[in-house]
């Protein structure tokens, strides 16, 4: 397994979007706000795709 996370990184906030391989989405993508609570949120998911 080789995950990739992309960033859309905008004013305020984010999209969030894993890969578990070539091709393989890994959930929905989703959008993060630019605070404690987004960032914990981002915190979650990547240790959910590790």
């Amino acid at each position: 397994m080789n995950p990739v996370i992309g960033l859309d990184v905008s004013k305020g906030e984010s999209q969030v979007q894993a890969f578990l391989d070539k091709g393989k989405q890994y959930r929905k993508s989703f959008s993060i706000k630019h605070d404690l609570k987004g960032l914990e949120s981002l915190l979650e998911f990547l240790q959910e795709v590790e």
